[in-house]
């Protein structure tokens, strides 16, 4: 097959029912948890889980890795894909630590739309400030879902005002609590005037028992509590507090929801916001800035290549986000960069680790190639009408180790699971001549890194590895004649990317850097990607 047969208006009509979102926030927020409350009240498993299988709950299915598992914390992206209401939905979990930036923004490159997560006891941290700003940078609406209201925190108006005050976005809540932080009563629906109070379930493994009650009832239950929630809705519409789909679109306004992930209370009215307000998957520019519309014949965008999902068979996935067309398994496709077919027999569908065959995907689906050797992270595939997208850029490492294997009888594996590592973007691997092929160095967003590296060479190449520190922060791309100037000179090396043989300069420190600029201002040290912020 060489195009897929859907015609334009299938094309269209299916990308219109899909949805495909990221959920971001600061670590600990809870994104791994109402990842798995969402797939609970869209029926696509029968029991969530937490991480650490607290109260006895199993793990979540989208942390799938040992290290997550043990750390309790998600260090690379998945996705999970079902249905809810009529609409398709493909939700992509990301890490919410720092160190693991860069996963959590080729996740960005491939959503249409994002829900962020605020602690309602925290509000906006550090991590959430720079993923804002990513968001908004790449014109991504986004869909505030304040988590943990049945613990202790914060004041609900206090927490909009933080949103509006520190990153300029406009909060339009939907819905709106009852009773403070760490006594949630229930919530009353905006537009409608409902109020639903919740009941816990065991555990919280499986959808909390919710109970429609009448504003009526409500006043004459929950009295002072109650009259406090409609004056504070009374202010809301007062400073027009309310949703307008126009800024929302453009990144302006965010519309708002409060609950608990963990109880599965409000999960189902984010879900219902989710299908009703998040964008469908639209036109995408191309390299040239030239748009392609959905209808387009096909094309797909590389973000993500992951291995070790399946011990049973230790194969590499790229995950491709379609961006138009029809996809059929067993169509040919173009790799852009190379102009070389590629076939797609295998190709497969995904939720969390678990995958299947897939017969066909649309705008916004993400489609699983297992072992499609030569795939890496922003490589373009088209069929037919020839297109390539922008790439995604890495960003620049701060941190950096010489890797050595701890034996050298298992230089094969540890050469191999490198070569692996580094395609994945787990980290960059850098060739030194000081060195050699047998320690290359690492470079890094942050620390915990080469912990994934350390424990993945172990467990999936049976290769271990030590590792030494450098002294360097500050990196810049450069080539090969200021390569010459900047060789032998003090605080300062020049390293080879060995994915793309591009050169990497990389410094002690700034001031070193500066210093360097000073003295030979025509040098070429362009720099990349900070870690978090957009360029």
């Amino acid at each position: 097959m060489s195009g897929g047969t859907g015609t334009p208006q299938d094309v269209a009509a299916e990308a219109a029912r899909r949805r495909t979102f990221a959920v971001i926030s600061h670590p600990d927020a809870g994104k791994s948890t109402l990842t798995e409350a969402l797939a609970l009240h869209a029926a696509a498993i029968e029991e969530a889980g937490a991480v650490h299988g607290k109260a006895g709950r199993r793990g979540v299915r989208s942390d799938w890795m040992d290290i997550e598992r043990s750390r309790g914390i998600s260090i690379t992206s998945s996705v999970l894909r079902f249905e809810y209401g009529g609409a398709l939905l493909n939700l992509l979990d990301t890490p919410g630590h720092a160190d693991f930036s860069e996963d959590t923004y080729r996740v960005l490159a491939a959503v249409d739309g994002a829900i962020m997560l605020l602690d309602s006891a925290k509000g906006l941290e550090a991590q959430t400030l720079k993923l804002f700003d990513v968001c908004r940078h790449r014109r991504i609406p986004v869909i505030t879902f304040v988590n943990k209201w049945d613990r202790p925190g914060r004041e609900a108006l206090e927490l909009l005002d933080e949103v509006e005050q520190r990153i300029g976005l406009h909060p339009a809540p939907l819905n709106w609590p009852v009773g403070i932080a760490g006594d949630f009563r229930g919530l009353i629906d905006r537009a409608g005037g409902a109020f639903t109070r919740f009941l816990r379930t065991p555990g919280g493994a499986t959808r909390a028992i919710a109970e429609h009650v009448t504003a009526e009832e409500a006043a004459e239950q929950e009295g002072e509590t109650w009259e406090t929630a409609v004056e504070e809705l009374a202010l809301l519409e007062e400073i027009g507090a309310t949703l307008d789909m126009d800024a929302f679109a453009a990144g302006t306004c965010t519309p708002v929801l409060f609950g608990a992930a963990l109880p599965n209370f409000g999960v189902e009215a984010l879900l219902e916001a989710v299908c009703r307000l998040a964008p469908a998957p639209a036109a995408r520019a191309d390299s040239g800035g030239r748009e392609r519309p959905v209808s387009a014949p096909f094309s797909g965008q590389v973000f993500k290549v992951q291995a070790g999902m399946d011990r049973a068979h230790r194969d590499r996935l790229a995950f491709i986000r379609v961006c138009s067309g029809r996809f059929e398994r067993g169509m040919s496709l173009t790799h852009a960069p190379t102009g070389r077919p590629l076939a797609t027999k295998y190709a497969q569908t995904i939720f969390g680790r678990d995958r299947s065959t897939l017969d066909a995907a649309y705008p916004g689906d993400v489609i699983g190639l297992p072992n499609a050797s030569g795939l890496t992270v922003g490589d373009t595939l088209y069929a037919r009408t020839p297109v390539s997208f922008p790439p995604i850029p890495a960003f620049a490492p701060e941190h950096f180790m010489v890797v050595r294997a701890s034996d050298n009888s298992r230089a094969k594996q540890f050469r191999r699971g490198m070569d692996q590592l580094d395609s994945e973007g787990v980290v960059q691997v850098l060739r030194s001549d000081l060195r050699g092929d047998q320690a290359p160095v690492l470079a890094a967003v942050g620390p915990l890194q080469f912990d994934v590296v350390t424990a993945r060479m172990a467990e999936e190449f049976n290769a271990p590895v030590e590792l030494t520190r450098l002294d360097y922060s500050t990196a810049r791309i450069t080539d090969k004649e200021s390569a010459q100037t900047l060789t032998g000179r003090r605080g300062v090396e020049v390293l080879t990317r060995t994915l793309d043989g591009s050169l990497l300069a990389v410094f002690i420190d700034k001031w070193r850097l500066r210093a360097i600029e000073r003295e030979h201002p025509g040098l070429t040290l362009t720099p990349m990607l900070a870690a978090g912020v957009p360029d």
